[in-house]
């Protein structure tokens, strides 16, 4: 038998020659080539779609913090990605112009006193369907009278004191609802405030405050915007702007720039980019003291008027007396400026401040500026007005406005010397009539 089998192929000879001829190897190498041509085309393609791609991300993400962070305008940065400006930049601002086709006048209603006005919001707060508030009068008062003083008030205390539902139901008693905005940790520039410049959708965010801001300027209500939880975030970095304008004695020299563009279709109240920041906004900010949050500085409280709402008062039955009622703001100022005129710091008082100022220099090594000494020449009166005394006004302002500064010295030194500054108060003011301030002091005693 055979040992080896032979395959042979045609007749024209072996099967795999086709595969190995001269032919067949040009097919393989053209085949091969444009293989390798293809893969370094697709990758090419494919580096430049990506890398694209990545720019723009980049791109757009440097212009937003650089945006942000006010380090460029608008005008100034282009993206392909951009949307071009379509001129109505301020959607809801131009709202309000159509809303708002001449500035509105508000009549109040008629004989309003402080006195009165303070007893009314007392009820109406306190018969509010499905939600009754309870105040003593001394806290409407100080409430009331904080707002004829200043445009920033601080209202802080124990939680569930009703430190944000105060306000909110001034603006019901008031007919114009009290604006809330929830403070985020994370604030710290001004445009969390008011908003800013999107370049891709070509528009400009506008926040809840810088609506209310620009629809007071068409207007006289009383607008009140409360900043809940202000110190959540530092004040004194996302408010800066605003504790500086407010500084400012007119209200022309009260500028806000809202954006550094300028576009012929923006709203009519902004001029250049800018608005006048008006005079019947009240800013009131709630604060809670505890670890999750920052120290309110010397600079946010001087400036500020301060309400302590530490308790819940119990609960009364209010006066007949108690619908809403119309206040402008024009009528509120004409009250304020009576009050200051009929009830001025007696020369008693004044005399009292002088001796309490020297002897707390002498002793503590503290003193209030010509900043608080406005403040308490303001507040008395007014306060008068809303049917306080004239030691009840000075007792609640020195508590917080000049003995507050005794938390910054040597506890053990103010426990050592609270009796002595308890007796002098009441040798300058006359015996127990300093109650809340005499209350501060204990206080502070008490934590040395």
């Amino acid at each position: 038998m055979p040992r080896f089998i032979v395959l042979e192929g045609g007749a024209d000879g072996s099967f795999l020659d086709i595969f190995t001829s001269n032919v067949a190897i040009f097919v393989y190498v053209i085949v091969f080539a444009l293989a390798i041509i293809a893969i370094a085309i697709l990758f090419v393609v494919n580096e430049s779609l990506t890398s694209e791609k990545i720019a723009k991300i980049e791109g757009g993400e440097n212009m937003f913090k650089n945006m942000r962070g006010g380090m460029i305008s608008p005008e100034q940065v282009s993206s392909k990605g951009a949307k071009k400006d379509s001129g109505d930049r301020f959607q809801k601002l131009s709202l309000l112009d159509k809303q708002y086709p001449k500035k509105e006048n508000v009549i109040s209603t008629e004989d309003l006193t402080l006195e009165y006005i303070c007893r009314r919001f007392r009820s109406f707060a306190s018969r509010i369907a499905g939600n009754p508030l309870y105040y003593s009068i001394d806290d409407i008062r100080r409430f009331v009278s904080a707002l004829g003083v200043t445009k920033i008030m601080i209202l802080q205390g124990m939680s569930g004191t009703g430190k944000t539902s105060l306000p909110v139901a001034w603006g019901k008693f008031t007919r114009v609802p009290t604006t809330v905005v929830p403070v985020q940790p994370m604030w710290k520039e001004r445009s969390d405030l008011i908003g800013y410049f999107n370049e891709f959708t070509g528009k400009f965010n506008e926040s809840m405050i810088l609506e209310k801001l620009y629809e007071a300027n068409k207007t006289n209500k009383i607008y009140l915007i409360v900043l809940d939880e202000m110190n959540i975030a530092r004040v004194e970095y996302y408010f800066a702007e605003f504790l500086s304008l407010l500084e400012l004695p007119t209200v022309d020299e009260r500028i806000l720039e809202v954006t550094s563009s300028i576009s012929k279709k923006d709203p009519k109240e902004l001029h250049n980019g800018k608005l006048i920041l008006p005079d019947n906004v009240y800013f009131i900010g709630t604060a809670n003291n505890d670890d999750s949050t920052f120290a309110i500085s010397d600079k946010v409280y001087d400036r500020s008027m301060v309400l302590n709402l530490d308790y819940r008062c119990e609960p009364f039955i209010g006066e007949d007396d108690y619908e809403p009622i119309t206040l402008s703001d024009y009528t509120f100022k004409a009250l304020i400026q009576k009050a200051k005129k009929e009830y001025a710091l007696t020369k008693r008082g004044r005399s009292h401040i002088k001796e309490f100022d020297k002897y707390i220099q002498e002793v503590f090594s503290i003193t209030f500026g010509n900043r608080i000494r406005r403040q308490i020449e303001n507040y008395v009166p007014i306060y008068i007005a809303c049917g306080g005394t004239e030691e009840e006004a000075l007792d609640d302002i020195l508590a917080k406005k000049v003995l507050r500064k005794l938390e910054s010295q040597n506890p053990i030194y103010i426990k050592s010397k609270a009796d002595d500054l308890i007796n002098k108060m009441n040798e300058i003011f006359g015996k127990d009539k300093m109650p809340v301030s005499e209350s501060v002091i204990r206080k502070l005693a008490n934590n040395g």
